[in-house]
């Protein structure tokens, strides 16, 4: 399992959110793309990059701060880009400007044949973001819930071709609260391709949970608050979850 920092990007700064709510946002760097080279220099193998305004606003909003960490990561490591992603003209420029891949959350529960042409069009590159409190899942930046369980739409996602479902649990993200655990692992059981986690990561404990259910199909977990206010020790943290991973399938 990957442990991946979250850089959350909102007016072209690194900041992170409490449980979505953008009047929540603590400012940690006025420098994101410095910001990406400090957590690739303590070892991380993947970003996670959020763009928080073009959630809410439906469309990019903090593409040149984007544009700036992909270029100070110059093709290193994969970087992995969300929000406010609607057409394929978007995903496609993004793409091209050096993203891995795209997350389609909001989009692929309002219009699931926009997600479907994304897979279709950009295989290999697309994966879905479901947010969800209690099981239901949440669109617009967090700020509606809808009838949809989880575990369905990622069943029809992953039919769709996508690469990896990133599943946050919205009543824990940035509340430095603990992993829902069992939430995750149900999810990663229900599903033949990878999940992510998200949200709730406090310390080592949390990274040790999760490198524990590794196997049932949870590829990575993302990290922002924690080793921002620094309750996690990314350095520290990055070297047990590649440790228990190799101890787990019998590396050395």
């Amino acid at each position: 399992m990957i442990l991946i920092p979250a850089i959350d990007l909102k007016d072209g700064r690194c900041v992170r959110l409490r449980q979505g709510l953008m009047e929540e946002a603590t400012v940690f760097s006025d420098e994101p793309a410095q910001m990406a080279r400090h957590w690739l220099e303590l070892g991380a193998q993947r970003l996670h990059l959020v763009d928080l305004n073009g959630a809410f606003a439906g469309k990019p909003v903090n593409e040149r701060a984007m544009r700036e960490i992909v270029d100070e990561v110059n093709g290193e490591i994969p970087v992995q880009l969300g929000g406010g992603i609607r057409t394929l003209d978007i995903i496609e420029r993004y793409l091209d400007s050096g993203v891995s891949e795209v997350i389609i959350g909001t989009a692929a529960v309002k219009n699931p044949g926009f997600l479907h042409e994304a897979c279709d069009a950009f295989p290999g590159h697309i994966m879905v973001g479901l947010d969800a409190r209690e099981g239901r899942v949440a669109v617009d930046g967090w700020s509606k819930l809808t009838g949809h369980e989880v575990v369905d739409l990622a069943r029809r996602f992953q039919d769709y071709g996508v690469e990896a479902v990133i599943y946050t649990d919205i009543g824990r993200d940035g509340m430095l609260s603990g992993v829902n655990i069992p939430a995750t692992v149900a999810l990663a059981r229900s599903l033949t391709i990878p999940v992510i986690a998200s949200g709730g990561i406090t310390g080592l404990e949390d990274v040790r949970a999760l490198c524990e259910v590794e196997f049932e199909g949870i590829m990575g977990a993302i990290t922002g608050r924690a080793i921002y206010e620094g309750t996690l020790d990314f350095a520290q943290a990055n070297q047990l979850a590649m440790s228990l991973s190799h101890t787990m399938t019998g590396e050395n």
